[in-house]
């Protein structure tokens, strides 16, 4: 009586040995580390060999470096390598590059190779940067007004409906006409074609008709604006390599950035606080570059550069802009199967772009990434900021045939060209401009006080509920004490297979956790208890204490579960945080109070004459 099959044990040392091993990276540190990313130039071997002459060149000693996911990461020897490389490499590299401080987990490589990661830290235990940023949607509502005003002039134009001026002001977009017939045949057109515009007739001081963004298009207009701009700050997060950024819409028009972990909290407000966009422009093709390069720009023509410094010249007219594109993805042309960027326009950027491509199939267009580069610079010992805007031809590819909404960029030289102008089409421009409202810093120091006491409130419970199970229940105490250490493993482990972030709400669902787990030993042990003294034998009290005490036990966590799942579901960040740590704690203590400690009373009781059961 009470012995388990050999397939239980089996499947009990499987699953205690998979959580020691994706734990264990938990116990390795972080070595300081540099990273070095670009979305304009290739991180490359090439680099790799360039960065570490620079730093050899310099005296700085650094430990290794790994090429991962277009980045490069230099692990260093401490804190002040780290710093000194920072600076050395900022200047050797330029501002092609973004070169950011970095903490990279030091697990093993062997670990690394089975995919064994450490959790994640939230801000609050890891230390980093908070900032609250506000979206400026008037600037956004008022170039929504913009692009209106030259739908509506293409529009009456190719109505052939003429118009004595048409201009945006402070009660929306005004066009004045000679007469009322004129103004209702325009009214009629504005109304089939525009239908985010509310048209009114206004007959003070001429024939004008004024066009105001309905209700509907405004939250529209916003909320793409925010959108759109949460988007742009995700991917140039990403250039820090921050692990488990939070970015995320806070009211109608604020956005909560927390980056855990960066320790260049001024090169972080940089990097997100750019302002960039896109536009689409004709090549000119009329006027000849060395002329304009010798100073004779033509009169309706500017001259610009593409990434490797050729010159090229383009119309000055804008057909559309970033914030008109909905999507870009990258991909193979079906016929030729050549790299390709698909891009998908708004209805008013495609109507435009069908305008201008139907009048010059045959003819380049290019695409200029536009980006207003915030950049901090020591001059006479003190640090100076400065705007540099950088304006450059990322892509030129010739009109084949006339396209609206949707087409393709093909003449691409790899798929990773591709991808990168993807990503540039879709998340250079920031809809509208944001502005930073409130920053908070969380100092590394902080953070490791919070840990700190995080860890204490861990170890007081834990070692108060040991001693409590020992001396109450004695050798199945012990065994109860056994299974509270495993949980907690195994709650380790699954927070880090999951790379779940935890934070102080998390550590405090993991100490609630200590104390539900032995819970269901606590019940068992009593139910074994009174079954002794119902004079039942200590075989059948055990086979009766742990059968009888399972509904018991799965009715309580069952319900702490749904209660866990409902703060999952309506909590936000902390919360779930909390919710998540809980509800994984819920099903290791299940495991292990209910099998784990089964399996070890059989091993030790099972199958033996016993008189008396030290409980």
């Amino acid at each position: 009586m009470n012995r388990y099959p050999l397939w239980k044990y089996a499947l009990i040392v499987v699953v205690l040995l998979v959580g020691v091993v994706y734990a264990l990276p938990n116990l390795y540190g972080e070595d300081p580390a540099v990273q070095v990313s670009s979305s304009r130039q290739p991180v490359d071997a090439a680099l790799r060999e360039r960065v570490l002459g620079t730093l050899r060149a310099q005296g700085v000693p650094f430990r290794s470096a790994e090429l991962a996911d277009g980045r490069l990461l230099v692990r260093m020897a401490d804190t002040e390598a780290q710093l000194k490389a920072v600076d050395v490499l900022r200047e050797a590299l330029g501002p092609d590059y973004t070169v950011a401080l970095n903490l990279a987990p030091a697990t093993p490589a062997w670990l690394r190779a089975i995919n064994a990661r450490p959790m994640y830290l939230g801000l609050d235990l890891r230390g980093g940067v908070h900032f609250l940023m506000e979206v400026d949607l008037e600037a956004a509502l008022a170039q929504a007004e913009e692009r209106y005003v030259d739908d509506i002039r293409g529009l009456l134009r190719e109505a052939k409906i003429r118009y004595l001026g048409i201009r945006r002001g402070a009660d929306g977009i005004e066009i004045a006409f000679r007469d009322a017939a004129e103004r209702a045949h325009a009214a009629e057109r504005i109304r089939g074609t525009l239908q985010g515009l509310e048209l009114a007739e206004r007959d003070a001081g001429g024939v004008f008709l004024v066009a105001r963004l309905s209700e509907r298009e405004r939250r529209e207009v916003m909320r793409l604006a925010v959108q759109q701009n949460i988007t742009t700050l995700r991917n140039r997060v990403n250039e820090l390599g921050v692990a488990e950024p939070v970015i995320q819409q806070q009211g109608e028009g604020r956005i909560v950035v927390e980056l855990p972990g960066v320790q260049d909290t001024a090169r972080a407000k940089e990097i997100i606080g750019a302002t960039a966009t896109l536009e689409y422009r004709l090549v000119d093709t009329e006027h000849s570059v060395e002329e304009a390069l010798a100073g004779k720009v033509p009169p309706g023509s500017r001259l610009y550069r593409t990434r490797d410094g050729r010159p090229i010249l383009l119309k000055r007219r804008v057909i559309v802009t970033g914030d008109q594109i909905i999507n870009a993805a990258s991909g193979f042309d079906q016929q030729t199967g050549s790299p390709a960027v698909f891009v998908t326009l708004d209805g008013a950027g495609a109507r435009r772009m069908l305008a201008v491509t139907r009048e010059n199939v045959g003819k380049p267009m290019a695409v200029v990434f536009i980006e207003n580069k915030v950049e901090t610079r020591v001059v006479d010992g003190r640090k100076v900021r400065t705007t540099r805007r950088v304006e450059e031809v990322i892509n030129v590819a010739t009109i084949r045939e006339p396209f609206g909404k949707r087409f393709q960029t093909t003449g691409l030289d790899s798929p990773e060209e591709a991808r990168n102008l993807a990503l540039l089409l879709r998340a250079g421009a920031l809809a509208a401009p944001v502005q930073i409202v409130e920053e908070r810093t969380v100092g590394p120091s902080l953070g490791a006080d919070n840990i700190e006491q995080g860890f204490r409130a861990v170890v007081i419970g834990f070692v108060l509920v040991l001693a409590f199970m020992a001396v109450y229940y004695k050798v199945f105490g012990l065994v109860a004490d056994l299974a509270l250490f495993v949980n907690l493993v195994m709650v380790v482990a699954l927070l880090s297979m999951l790379q779940a972030t935890l934070t102080m709400p998390g550590i405090a669902g993991i100490v609630l956790t200590v104390g539900m787990a032995v819970d269901a030993n606590v019940l068992i042990f009593e139910r074994i208890r009174e079954e002794l003294r119902n004079g039942n034998t200590p075989q059948a009290s055990i086979h009766a204490g742990y059968e009888k005490a399972f509904s018991t036990i799965a009715d309580a966590n069952i319900t702490t579960l749904i209660a866990a799942a409902v703060l999952f579901t309506f909590g936000t960040g902390p919360i779930k945080g909390f919710a998540v740590t809980l509800s994984l704690g819920i099903v290791t203590s299940m495991f292990t109070a209910i099998m784990g400690t089964r399996a070890v009373i059989n091993l030790v009781y099972g199958g033996r004459r016993l008189k008396a059961l030290p409980i």
